[in-house]
């Protein structure tokens, strides 16, 4: 099947049924923002630190499939130059809704995040990706499209879902109950039928992958990128964080040429 296109329709799905992540930002969190006063997440529930951010004022950022209208605006209003990328034309929607509402310049493109040629080397000084690469078939690409569009001491900024979190029954996990169902790496594909998955796209579900931390961790390192931050995060609507933190986010550099 053709994983973009399912997930383009998905997204699209959810952007009508007022998906948390779909839900543009308030003109009060804009007008903060400008004031200097903001927070984003990469992951559910933690503010990314401000140390992590280069300055912002007149930064090329690309919010790389991070639509929805909340990080974009909220960093166009800080002073960043922002392009936000994201496969689901109806996410997109959401962050012109908030450019015209609050006067924001901002780009918008739609794409699959693992291709990034609409755009030349080297044109971002910052790329934040929250946690939407379990939607990719194969993370290696996007680490690899990100270094690319990147310039060099550039920051790579991105949101993470721990690869065990795919093992466990999510059912059983509600009832308090820990059981391993899902051998890893875990794919949607392999545990639904076409017309099942039809039927999901239609509902608003995407199609989920689990990445190793060899794909997310060393992907990263491979591409040509240094870690140089790290944390964990939990969300009460995960059934899991009562065993262990779902999450995480990790910061990254380009090195500058020497």
């Amino acid at each position: 099947m053709d994983v973009h296109d399912h997930n383009r329709r998905a997204w699209d799905a959810l952007v009508a049924h007022g998906n948390r992540w779909t839900i543009p930002a308030s003109s009060e969190v804009i007008a903060a923002a400008r004031r200097g006063e903001w927070e984003i997440v990469l992951t559910p529930t933690r503010p990314v630190p401000r140390a992590w951010f280069p300055p912002l004022a007149g930064l090329d950022v690309l919010c790389l499939a991070s639509g929805g209208g909340q990080q974009g605006p909220i960093l166009a209003a800080a002073g960043a130059r922002v392009t936000v990328f994201d496969q689901s034309p109806r996410q997109l929607e959401q962050d012109r809704t908030v450019a015209a509402r609050e006067g924001l310049e901002i780009r918008t493109v739609a794409g699959d995040m693992a291709d990034l040629n609409a755009f030349a080397d080297a044109s971002f000084g910052l790329v934040f990706h929250p946690c939407s690469n379990c939607f990719a078939a194969d993370v290696r690409p996007v680490w690899r499209e990100a270094y690319r569009v990147l310039r060099p001491g550039g920051s790579l900024l991105a949101g993470i879902v721990q690869p065990i979190l795919f093992a466990f029954d999510e059912a059983c996990a509600e009832r308090g109950e820990l059981v391993g169902r899902h051998p890893l790496p875990y794919s949607d594909l392999d545990h639904f039928a076409p017309a099942e998955l039809e039927s999901r796209a239609t509902a608003g579900e995407p199609v989920s992958f689990s990445h190793s931390l060899d794909a997310q961790i060393g992907g990263q390192l491979e591409a040509g990128l240094v870690l140089t931050g790290f944390y964990e995060d939990t969300w009460d609507e995960e059934p899991l964080s009562r065993w262990f933190p779902p999450y995480f986010a990790t910061r990254a550099l380009k090195p500058a040429k020497r």
